[in-house]
């Protein structure tokens, strides 16, 4: 009877490690996924905006999150139509009339800048470690067939939550440093 609850737990575990990486990939894919692959750049160029104007964004608590441009967006497939749309953490402040080229998600234009990695690249990694912890722990359990004690594993998530912020940091500077160049 002891080992089919010891196989019933480490069964449950495993379960576990496998619910929680499903439901911590659909997280990111719904929340910053999207933007997060046009900021990078990923697939072809949805279209071109010209700049109306720019202006310091800030956030719903009041905080600066980057230079936001408006503009005329001018899509390259054919059967769009154009529009108005926001340009969303542009990499800087365009003169009016401007075209930049960029990818489109959730109804906004982005383009490879690295505020724009920065503000992504840190939600993805503070979104993603606390369910890889907690993966980690329940695979732990699993492979043990008890359960384990989680202070390493809060430690090691605590640490992993400090270094999504420097690695998100460290993304954005190289991308501001690369796009300056460039």
């Amino acid at each position: 009877m002891r080992v089919a609850v010891r196989k019933l737990g480490q069964g449950a575990a495993g379960v576990g490690v496998v619910v929680t990486l499903a439901v911590a990939g659909w997280l990111v894919w719904l929340l910053p996924g999207p933007q997060m692959a046009a900021v990078l750049g990923f697939g072809p160029v949805d279209g071109v905006v010209s700049v109306h104007k720019c202006y310091e964004a800030t956030d719903a608590e009041g905080y600066a999150t980057g230079t936001d441009c408006t503009g005329w967006y001018t899509p390259r497939r054919s059967g769009e139509e154009g529009r108005e749309i926001v340009l969303d953490t542009a990499d800087e402040k365009y003169r009016f009339g401007t075209d930049v080229e960029v990818r489109t998600a959730r109804g906004k234009a982005y383009e490879l800048s690295g505020s724009a990695v920065f503000n992504f690249g840190t939600a993805t990694g503070l979104l993603l470690v606390p369910f890889l912890t907690l993966a980690a722990w329940l695979f732990s359990c699993a492979r043990h067939g008890r359960v384990e004690d989680g202070e390493v594993y809060f430690l090691a998530g605590m640490v992993g939550l400090f270094a999504a912020m420097v690695v998100g940091a460290v993304a954005g500077m190289l991308v501001g440093i690369a796009t300056f160049i460039f």
